[in-house]
Protein backbone atom coordinates (compact mmCIF):
# COMPACT_ATOMS: atom_id res chain seq x y z
CA UNK A 1 0.00 0.00 0.00
CA UNK A 2 1.70 3.39 -0.61
CA UNK A 3 1.05 6.76 0.27
CA UNK A 4 0.24 9.88 -2.07
CA UNK A 5 3.51 11.22 -2.38
CA UNK A 6 3.01 14.64 -1.73
CA UNK A 7 -0.16 16.45 -0.69
CA UNK A 8 -0.63 20.03 -2.11
CA UNK A 9 0.15 22.45 1.12
CA UNK A 10 -2.63 24.99 1.75
CA UNK A 11 -1.80 27.85 0.98
CA UNK A 12 -2.05 29.51 4.37
CA UNK A 13 0.76 26.79 5.96
CA UNK A 14 3.03 27.82 2.73
CA UNK A 15 5.95 30.08 3.45
CA UNK A 16 5.35 33.52 1.08
CA UNK A 17 9.05 34.39 -0.61
CA UNK A 18 8.08 38.43 0.00
CA UNK A 19 11.52 39.38 -0.23
CA UNK A 20 11.89 37.79 -3.69
CA UNK A 21 8.14 39.27 -4.92
CA UNK A 22 9.06 42.33 -4.01
CA UNK A 23 12.97 42.36 -5.22
CA UNK A 24 11.48 41.18 -8.93
CA UNK A 25 8.27 43.04 -8.48
CA UNK A 26 6.32 40.32 -10.49
CA UNK A 27 3.82 37.40 -9.14
CA UNK A 28 3.77 34.22 -10.61
CA UNK A 29 1.05 33.50 -13.00
CA UNK A 30 -2.02 32.20 -11.40
CA UNK A 31 -0.11 32.85 -7.76
CA UNK A 32 -3.71 34.69 -6.73
CA UNK A 33 -5.98 32.24 -7.79
CA UNK A 34 -9.21 32.96 -5.79
CA UNK A 35 -10.34 36.22 -3.79
CA UNK A 36 -9.27 33.71 -0.69
CA UNK A 37 -6.09 33.60 -1.39
CA UNK A 38 -5.80 36.98 -2.35
CA UNK A 39 -7.07 38.35 1.01
CA UNK A 40 -5.02 36.07 2.72
CA UNK A 41 -1.78 36.92 0.56
CA UNK A 42 -2.66 40.57 1.44
CA UNK A 43 -2.67 40.00 5.41
CA UNK A 44 0.57 38.43 5.58
CA UNK A 45 1.60 40.76 3.35
CA UNK A 46 0.48 43.86 5.44
CA UNK A 47 2.44 41.77 8.16
CA UNK A 48 5.33 41.36 6.18
CA UNK A 49 5.99 45.34 5.37
CA UNK A 50 4.92 46.31 9.24
CA UNK A 51 7.86 43.52 10.55
CA UNK A 52 10.92 43.98 8.04
CA UNK A 53 13.27 46.73 9.05
CA UNK A 54 13.38 50.08 7.00
CA UNK A 55 15.24 49.53 3.84
CA UNK A 56 13.97 46.08 2.90
CA UNK A 57 11.85 47.13 0.06
CA UNK A 58 10.68 50.75 -1.72
CA UNK A 59 7.30 51.96 -2.25
CA UNK A 60 8.35 51.58 -5.47
CA UNK A 61 8.34 47.97 -5.31
CA UNK A 62 5.62 47.59 -3.06
CA UNK A 63 3.34 49.84 -5.80
CA UNK A 64 4.59 47.64 -8.46
CA UNK A 65 3.57 44.35 -6.66
CA UNK A 66 0.24 45.75 -5.50
CA UNK A 67 -0.32 46.89 -9.17
CA UNK A 68 -1.03 43.78 -9.93
CA UNK A 69 -3.51 42.53 -7.00
CA UNK A 70 -7.26 43.45 -8.52
CA UNK A 71 -8.88 46.67 -7.75
CA UNK A 72 -10.72 45.30 -4.70
CA UNK A 73 -7.45 43.62 -2.95
CA UNK A 74 -5.52 46.79 -3.29
CA UNK A 75 -8.35 48.54 -1.29
CA UNK A 76 -8.38 45.73 1.37
CA UNK A 77 -4.56 45.84 1.69
CA UNK A 78 -4.69 49.80 2.67
CA UNK A 79 -7.68 48.67 5.07
CA UNK A 80 -5.88 45.94 6.56
CA UNK A 81 -2.67 48.44 6.89
CA UNK A 82 -4.88 51.52 8.78
CA UNK A 83 -6.89 48.65 10.54
CA UNK A 84 -3.28 46.56 11.90
CA UNK A 85 -0.80 49.56 12.39
CA UNK A 86 -3.41 53.22 11.79
CA UNK A 87 -0.10 55.49 12.89
CA UNK A 88 2.12 53.80 10.06
CA UNK A 89 -0.06 55.41 7.24
CA UNK A 90 1.46 58.17 7.52
CA UNK A 91 4.57 56.22 6.24
CA UNK A 92 2.32 54.62 2.91
CA UNK A 93 0.40 58.22 2.20
CA UNK A 94 1.88 58.76 -1.33
CA UNK A 95 1.21 55.40 -1.77
CA UNK A 96 -1.88 55.19 -0.24
CA UNK A 97 -3.31 58.48 -2.19
CA UNK A 98 -1.65 56.92 -5.49
CA UNK A 99 -4.11 54.34 -5.29
CA UNK A 100 -7.10 55.57 -3.67
CA UNK A 101 -7.46 58.47 -6.50
CA UNK A 102 -7.62 55.78 -8.84
CA UNK A 103 -10.55 53.29 -6.92
CA UNK A 104 -12.61 56.24 -6.05
CA UNK A 105 -15.26 54.42 -6.54
CA UNK A 106 -14.62 51.27 -4.72
CA UNK A 107 -13.66 53.97 -1.03
CA UNK A 108 -17.10 52.49 0.36
CA UNK A 109 -17.62 49.21 -1.14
Amino acid sequence: MSSPQSQAIPFAAQAIPFDEFLAKGKLPDGYLNSEYVSQQFVERLVHYILSVPSGSYTMAQLSQLLEQLDPRTQVFFFKRLKETSPDCLKDFAPLYYGFMNEFHSLLFT
